[in-house]
């Protein structure tokens, strides 16, 4: 029997895992593998590094003891957006003799069309992730052009979370999320508002 270990990740604490779970414990269930362990990360963007993900950390570790024979996980972009990261760890997980199921792509790298479709789905999760760099780089640009005040903002403009922000913290959020350097949440804080506004903001980035 395949022994299999579950990787599930969220980007926010207002998001929740369990979907994830359930689905890949269905389909374990249904290809008679045997879940070993089960690694969550909440509220941690995919954008980070193994080093700030400490599940995805734990999981390396894992494979490297060869605790299991495959890990399982929903999507590609649960995994990572960095297409460099994401191949790392494919190399790394085929060199310890353990494969790699993605649940929405329908992708298993037992087979040598797995390997070359989990290459280019990470080549589309980085172009995405450059286009919203680019979107946000020019945003700013016009937005300078215009003579808006941008960067953080001055002390005495702190706001209580939940309300709407001026323009010029706007854009500073625009610019953080750019970066993917931290997360919503930290983000949030650092600009004082609240997650569901740096969510807004976000999603019109992806518009």
């Amino acid at each position: 029997m395949k022994t299999v270990a579950i990787y599930t990740r969220v980007s926010t604490d207002q998001q929740t895992t369990e979907n994830q779970e359930r689905e890949l414990r269905e389909v374990a269930a249904r290809m008679d593998w045997r879940i070993v362990e089960i690694y969550r990360d909440e509220g941690v963007s995919g954008a980070k590094s193994r080093a700030e993900r400490p599940a995805f950390d734990a999981l390396c570790r894992d494979a490297a003891r060869r605790r299991f024979d495959m890990v399982m996980a929903w999507s590609v972009d649960r995994l990572g957006r960095s297409l460099q990261d994401l191949v790392g760890f494919l190399s790394e997980l085929h060199a310890l003799g353990i494969d790699l199921f993605l649940h929405q792509q329908g992708l298993d790298t037992t087979t040598p069309a797995g390997k070359a479709m989990f290459q280019m789905m990470g080549v589309f999760a980085e172009f995405e992730r450059a286009m919203i760099r680019e979107r946000v780089k020019s945003g700013l640009a016009r937005a300078k052009a215009g003579g808006k005040r941008l960067g953080r903002p001055r002390l005495g403009d702190e706001r209580k979370p939940g309300q709407p922000p001026r323009l010029g913290v706007e854009e500073a959020i625009r610019c953080d999320l750019a970066t993917g350097e931290i997360g919503m949440i930290k983000i949030a804080k650092r600009h004082g508002v609240g997650v569901g506004t740096v969510q807004r903001i976000k999603a019109t980035l992806a518009a």
